[in-house]
């Protein structure tokens, strides 16, 4: 799937940008799905040992899911798209590793 598509099909399930606070709810929205997902790695440490063969990858899938809807659908607020976005990244990090500098801190090196 193309990620544009998958924008396009976001947005039906969105709502409306005249909708109060809506940027914020989507901020915040993102914020929490991506705790969400910390949660569930918090609680993989804590009961079952970092074993990475006890990862439940299905539910994982489903909680990165709620974070692209999110991506999506703020990405379409901010009327970005996200083929440009995810292009302009792998652009970025390509010119990061030609330089050597993909580890390190900051976002402009």
């Amino acid at each position: 799937m193309e990620l544009d598509a998958y924008q396009r099909g976001a947005l039906r399930t969105a709502a409306s940008r005249e909708t109060k606070n809506e940027l914020l709810h989507l901020v915040l929205g993102l914020v929490g799905e991506s705790g969400e997902i910390a949660e569930k790695f918090k609680k993989w440490v804590r009961d079952l040992g970092s074993d990475e063969a006890l990862i439940d990858r299905g539910d994982i899938a489903k909680e990165l899911g709620d974070v692209l809807w999110y991506v999506a659908v703020l990405a379409d607020y901010l009327d970005l798209s996200l083929d440009d976005i995810a292009a302009t990244n792998l652009a970025k990090l390509a010119a990061r590793q030609s330089r050597g500098v993909l580890g390190g801190s900051g976002d402009d090196r």
